[in-house]
């Protein structure tokens, strides 16, 4: 066991620096360890770790199953296996568009970039947040529509659904203010390639800021916060929906990670402030925070990793192999509305694709734009066994729980 563990750090006893992180109220200082042997209470761990595992003699080869291995017990209930792909490769659009206070303007407007951006060959198009509405608590309630009732009552989802079955594309569309009952909330709509609505998800996490001297808003004056987690399955793949704040908890991700999305559509609307402090930042860790809050909770994922390894240390010795989860890397599309250097609130710009290494595929500006770039699911798989996070998850220290599933039960 010694010899095994001073292997993986060094035949010379060097030192290791690590912040470590501890969860109670007396902080833990940057320190330098020394592991010229195993600890006596990480050996007992280890020791415990691998009394969870069953091992089942083979004739070829002696497989251990891990009932109720580390990874699956971090999530409540178990991911869903990876669902069948419908293709490999497709082009996405993500149309940033100029918004203004003519409604009709903006739905026309809207249909003429889907249009060129399905002529340029993208399969699926996403919209920004609010396209069809200026970005203002007093805007909400004057251009809000109800989706449920359709026709003349929600022209902008009507468009999106007539184009979506015209051209036989998916449609992420973006966010418009909706209005059910006497509530309104912050929705985006999914339509399929036969224009029939296959997804509504309303903005969760709603936006209510205040950062002095810089900028104030509450969405919660008029909007009210979704309730549903939502994933659905289109013909480019499983996508999960956020809308702009949403993409800032990362516990959302990591659900429709393990729900089996592959891709993950934000239409956002950051803002001068912070837009170029957090918008690339957020696209890029969402990509990474499907696999356990890489940047966060580094030195932490640093021991995991150690005791992965020994752990294969000895399956090797056994001619073992451990059976658990893929992994749940995928990618990230975020669409804004272009920037309005007069308009009372001016966003970031800058749409973007984000790929499974959390490496920026795609990009623009803050003007106008269509940014056509290609997804490739067959790339997947390779992400996730180079940083295999999700097989080093201690579910004996945290658990992710999707409520919703727990609930269906």
């Amino acid at each position: 066991m010694k010899s095994a563990v001073s292997s993986l750090i060094s035949s010379k006893n060097s030192a290791i620096p690590r912040t470590f992180l501890h969860h109670s109220s007396n902080p833990i200082s940057p320190t330098t360890f020394l592991f010229s042997t195993i600890p006596r209470n990480t050996e007992n761990l280890h020791n415990q770790r691998c009394q969870k595992l069953q091992i089942r003699p083979n004739p070829t080869k002696t497989s251990i199953m891990a009932s109720a291995s580390m990874s699956e017990l971090a999530r409540e209930p178990p991911a869903l296996p990876l669902p069948t792909l419908p293709l490999t490769k497709f082009k996405i659009g993500l149309c940033q568009l100029s918004v203004t206070p003519d409604k009709e303007r903006n739905i026309k407007h809207a249909k003429k970039a889907i249009e060129e951006a399905a002529q340029r060959g993208a399969q699926l198009v996403l919209l920004p947040e609010i396209w069809n509405s200026p970005y203002s608590n007093d805007s909400f309630p004057v251009y809000a529509e109800d989706i449920d009732a359709g026709g003349d009552a929600s022209p902008s989802t009507a468009m999106l659904s007539e184009v979506a079955s015209h051209l036989k594309i998916t449609i992420v569309g973006g966010s418009i203010p909706e209005r059910c009952g006497d509530k309104l909330y912050n929705t985006c709509c999914v339509f399929g390639s036969d224009g029939k609505l296959k997804a509504k998800h309303r903005k969760i996490h709603l936006f209510d800021i205040d950062i002095p001297g810089k900028i104030t808003f509450m969405e919660s004056k008029t909007l009210t916060a979704g309730e549903t987690p939502t994933v659905v399955d289109t013909d480019v793949g499983r996508i999960g929906i956020g809308i702009c704040y949403d993409i800032r908890f990362t516990e959302l991700a990591m659900i429709y990670a393990a729900r089996g999305a592959h891709l993950i559509c934000y239409p956002g609307a950051f803002n001068m402030t912070t837009g170029p402090l957090h918008w690339e930042l957020s696209q890029r860790a969402s990509c990474s925070s499907t696999n356990a809050l890489l940047a966060v909770t580094y030195a932490g994922l640093w021991i995991i990793r150690f005791f992965h390894r020994i752990v294969e240390t000895r399956m090797r010795q056994s001619n073992a192999v451990l059976v658990e989860w893929p992994q749940r890397r995928l990618y990230v599309a975020t669409c804004s509305p272009a920037r309005d250097p007069g308009a009372g609130y001016v966003a970031w710009g800058h749409s973007t694709l984000v790929g499974p290494f959390g490496e920026v595929l795609a990009t623009t500006e803050h003007e106008e734009d269509i940014i056509i770039a290609e997804i490739d699911y067959s790339i997947l798989e390779q992400r996730r066994a180079s940083l295999p996070f999700t097989k080093q998850r201690r579910g004996d220290l945290y658990k992710l729980v999707d409520m919703q599933r727990c609930n269906s039960h």
